[in-house]
């Protein structure tokens, strides 16, 4: 066990410590970004459009029900905790960076789920599958290294499930004192109940469907309240963002690398554009453009870091939190505050005594909400390997096996685990879905005729019913 553990510390060290997943994440956006002529701003209202022309599918799963389950998968507990932590070591001007990795990522997590479309597969049932092994297995002919990101993946789902659940089950035990073990069970009959649930289509999916705008809407709906009600200050705020993101001061201290490295890595990691994960939402979308599907997942890039990670820094800074020389954690109302007792408090200070409830209850739809996107995802991985029902069944137990385990105790080798499949499946799926990128700058191509053409047929319509109009 020490050996092993020995082993997965050192990539770890390797990968994350030394930044190299930092150098090939951005490498990668820039590549994808430059080749796609910056789609994500040239074509941002046809991404958009996933909102308002999605295309209902009565068993298969439509493009908007994979937007909810790659976003039910990069917007976790991370989201919170992570950015509180960005914020506090690298101060307001990480969010910057954050933004600016969110604008690249986007062409990136485009790139690789058009991909992923383009070499996806039927199983035995007749649904899509794919994914980044399915890409490495039909291109490059190499079963085995697909199989080795296949069981990355499930390495990292499983140490995910453990992290989202230690953070619900801590979250409501320190909130009201209620026994940790108590609250595990609770939280592991829910996911238990989901997973097996029945439906329509995938019990999974149907209930993200349900949850994640839910969670989307009471998150940023009491974000904009709390926006509005501090109107008068947001110019400062943006002002303290962008002069920390640049500011003379932190140059002069040698902080500005610190600044720039948290909000990198913050924007990297919670997007999660380059690792492939959302490529298993993207291939069971049953859609006939690619490149429409690459939209979709970039538009998940944008909620995740654009709307929800600045939606937490916004909620801290908004508070009066600031981060001060000589104190590891920031300053507010002159207590020194970090983590979620830094959110907590800066929630209250703008809600009141509703904002440890909120917080709770947050906590718990983000967690829950990757929990099962993990078990849908690694159900696909697994698939890879082997279609076998019983196999899924063993991987379905597992997770919920996990989510008791992780909710009542911390397990540092398998969070270190998560970190390591994750780790490991971006240096696959960089390394080899970058040389393909040219072949989703055809697809884009093609979809923008599409776009072009659709956009002078709704024209034609408007003008000769005008005409009609007229005559009448």
């Amino acid at each position: 066990m020490e050996i092993l553990t020995g082993i997965v510390d050192q990539v770890n060290n390797l990968l994350w410590g030394k930044n190299i997943l930092v150098v090939l994440l951005i490498g990668a956006a820039l590549l994808a970004s430059v080749g796609t002529r910056f789609m994500q701003f040239r074509l941002l209202g046809a991404i958009l459009s996933v909102f308002t022309n999605d295309e209902k599918k009565e068993n298969g799963i439509s493009s908007l029900e994979t937007f909810f389950l790659g976003t039910a998968c990069r917007v976790g507990a991370g989201n919170i905790a992570g950015v509180v932590a960005a914020i506090t070591v690298g101060g307001a001007g990480s969010l910057f960076w954050m933004w600016l990795v969110a604008l690249l990522g986007a062409s990136t997590s485009f790139v690789e789920s058009t991909l992923a479309v383009l070499y996806r597969e039927k199983n035995k049932d007749g649904k899509y599958i794919g994914g980044t092994p399915w890409i490495i297995r039909k291109k490059y002919k190499l079963g085995w290294l697909g199989g080795i990101y296949a069981i990355a993946s499930i390495l990292c789902y499983v140490g995910v499930t453990q992290v989202m659940s230690n953070s619900v089950t801590e979250s409501v035990s320190s909130a009201y004192n209620i026994n940790q073990d108590w609250v595990s069970i609770g939280l592991t009959v829910i996911v238990g109940l989901i997973i097996f649930g029945k439906g329509k289509k995938d019990a999974i999916i149907e209930a993200l469907n349900k949850i994640v705008p839910i969670m989307a809407t009471l998150y940023l709906g009491v974000v904009i309240y709390i926006l509005l009600r501090n109107i008068g200050q947001i110019p400062s705020m943006v002002h303290t963002i962008f002069t920390q993101a640049f500011g003379a001061q932190e140059i002069a201290g040698g902080a500005i690398g610190v600044v720039i490295m948290q909000g990198v890595r913050r924007g990297l990691f919670s997007n999660e554009a380059g690792s492939g994960n959302s490529n298993y939402a993207a291939a069971v979308a049953d859609i006939e453009q690619p490149a429409k599907q690459g939209m979709v997942q970039a538009l998940g890039v944008f909620v995740d870091t654009l709307l929800v990670c600045s939606a937490t820094a916004f909620v801290v800074l908004l508070a009066g939190a600031k981060k001060v020389v000589g104190v590891e954690g920031m300053m507010l109302n002159g207590k020194e505050l970090s983590g979620m007792a830094l959110f907590q408090e800066s929630i209250k200070a703008h809600i009141g005594w509703v904002g440890l409830p909120f917080t709770v209850v947050i906590i718990f739809f983000f967690s829950l909400s990757t929990i099962l996107a993990v078990a849908y995802f690694g159900k696909n991985a697994l698939n890879y390997i082997s279609e076998k029902t019983s196999l899924n069944i063993v991987y379905q137990i597992a997770i919920i096996l996990m989510v008791y385990v992780g909710g009542i105790k911390q397990n540092i080798f398998v969070w270190s685990l998560a970190d390591f499949g994750l780790g490991i499946m971006t240096v696959i799926n960089i390394i080899f879905l970058a040389p393909l990128a040219k072949e989703t700058f055809v697809e884009l191509k093609k979809y923008e005729v599409l776009l072009k053409e659709k956009r002078y047929e709704i024209k034609k319509e408007k003008t000769e019913k005008k005409m009609v109009r007229e005559r009448n």
